[in-house]
């Protein structure tokens, strides 16, 4: 589950960054580094912050059956 957490090929993004701040009002990101950016922006001081990071939700299939739930 962690490696999703931590996946290397993650595309960098101001919304992750230690940085940056979302917008309660836009979806701007203040960065401490380069002001107002936008959410998918990034520059040479990027540093993934994981905490900042909500991963989607995993897609169930809904194909169950009552043997699924047998122990």
């Amino acid at each position: 589950m962690s490696a999703k957490f931590f996946d290397k090929k993650l595309k960098h993004s101001c919304a992750w960054c230690r940085y940056g701040k979302k917008s309660d009002y836009t979806d701007e990101i203040f960065c401490l580094k380069r002001g107002v950016t936008g959410r998918f922006d990034s520059c040479r001081h990027y540093k993934y912050d994981p905490l900042k990071r909500i991963p989607e939700n995993a897609k169930l299939s809904g194909n169950y059956t009552a043997e699924d739930f047998e122990i």
